[in-house]
């Protein structure tokens, strides 16, 4: 007689074989999700690319932002250095509209801020005399300051200057012999110098500095300045003046700041370098086929590598021999990659900054060229890797959608054919009872 184990076999009378019901629905089910496996794994692989791609758009977006610096003409490749020298007298800056050129400079005295304090009193908040004074700033009106009962104080008093906004600023100076206000001008120079006059509160002004004008000379012309940071005296300059020294000429030197410029050149040799090894390592297959990577067959990105490859070698004439990037010591390599030689790049900042300027910059030159080519392949509407991440995009929401309505189809098939795998388990625990009363049947006949 049949029986029926713990693990949904039935098993049938000696000389029979067990049937697993189970297995035979877990069979059946696996061969109907199939096609499902396969629409998953796609989509798992279009993922991949997509990620992939994305990444490599941001490594070109990367390049896009370093080569945009070299065409700049604000940027490193034009930035300028000022070398003062003698730096306890004056420093320097320069911007990129400055000249290259060697400048002379005396500073006969610097710009001072005007400054009042008041005699000592015991504290900040001892009351002082009523009163009043009138105060001025240069050839500002003056101003009546008024000390009563609500400010009698001098912390009540630079209050209340400070309240009237006149270009001043007054505070409260502690020290051993007591309290004093203080007042500044908030500005250095003549046109900004402090009058104090009509003084009946009995504080007793002194006028410790008066506010003036620096006075030099720049290349044989005389420059006054109401501050010590003056700019105009040499287009594009910044004079900062720390000291006056009427008998001493200081040498002010501006030329390229090679520093600066190289930053910007090997930032965009990283960049470069990043995105020809990231198109690489996509194409690159052992000869046995293996080691394919995700967007092995993507024929755009192969047409990205082909464009930027003959970006990369764009060449001017002329130019004082300084044609390529290759003439500034920027060597291709076999791969794609570029090698910088220091050296090279160096000489030719320094001694032939303006051809190197004319070689990466202006409408012709190699930066705006490889821009345009990068502006092709990323433009955010109409980019090559756009319209590629577009595509898989919409082919993963195929894919989705597809992969949806199979698994509503395969739920109702499973069901089904659960129900009969159920119905035939039935049956097949019944058939040894069955047997047995045949048998039972036939012996009694």
């Amino acid at each position: 007689m049949g029986t029926i184990n713990n693990f949904g076999n039935v098993l049938l009378p000696a000389g029979s074989n067990t049937i697993n019901v189970q297995t035979l629905l877990n069979t059946a089910i696996a061969a109907l999700d199939a096609p499902l496996t396969q629409l998953q794994n796609e989509q798992t692989t279009l993922q991949t690319q997509n990620s992939t791609l994305q990444s490599i758009e941001n490594d070109i977006s990367t390049l896009a932002t370093a080569v945009t610096s070299l065409g700049d003409s604000s940027g490193g490749i034009s930035a300028l250095q000022a070398t003062s020298s003698n730096t306890s007298i004056l420093s320097a800056t320069a911007d990129s509209t400055a000249a290259i050129q060697n400048h002379s400079i005396t500073v006969n005295s610097l710009a001072t801020t005007s400054t009042y304090y008041t005699a000592p009193v015991a504290t900040s908040s001892t009351a002082i005399a009523t009163g009043s004074f009138t105060l001025s700033v240069g050839s500002n009106a003056p101003a009546t300051i008024t000390v009563d009962n609500t400010n009698n104080t001098l912390d009540g008093l630079a209050s209340a200057i400070n309240g009237q906004n006149l270009g001043v600023t007054a505070s409260v100076v502690n020290d051993a012999s007591g309290a004093r206000l203080t007042i500044v001008s908030n500005t250095s120079g003549a046109a900004s110098d402090i009058t104090i006059a009509n003084d009946t509160t009995g504080l007793g002004f002194t006028k410790a500095v008066t506010g003036a004008n620096a006075s030099l000379v720049v290349d044989g012309i005389p420059v006054s300045s109401a501050t010590n940071s003056i700019t105009g005296a040499i287009p594009g300059v910044t004079l900062n003046l720390t000291s006056a020294s009427p008998n001493t000429t200081v040498g002010l030197s501006v030329t390229p700041n090679v520093s600066q410029a190289e930053s910007a050149v090997n930032t965009f040799v990283s960049a470069w370098n990043t995105v020809a090894q990231d198109l690489n390592t996509q194409f690159s297959v052992a000869s046995d086929g293996s080691g394919a990577q995700p967007l092995e067959a993507d024929q755009t990105l192969r047409n990205v590598q082909q464009q930027l490859l003959s970006a990369i070698t764009y060449s001017i004439g002329g130019n004082n021999g300084f044609v390529n990037l290759a003439s500034i010591g920027l060597n291709m390599n076999t791969d794609g990659t570029i090698t910088t030689d220091p050296t090279a790049l160096s000489n030719a900042l320094s001694n032939n900054f303006s051809s190197v300027q004319s070689l990466l910059q202006g409408t012709s030159g190699f930066s705006a060229n490889l821009v345009s080519v990068l502006n092709q392949i990323t433009d955010p509407t109409q980019g090559a890797i756009t319209l590629d991440l577009q595509g898989m995009t919409q082919s993963n929401q195929d894919l989705t959608n597809q992969i949806t309505a199979m698994q509503a189809t395969l739920q109702t098939q499973e069901q089904n054919l659960t129900n009969q795998y159920d119905q035939m388990q039935v049956a097949l625990q019944e058939l040894p009872m069955t047997q047995s009363q045949l048998t039972q049947q036939l012996g009694a006949l």
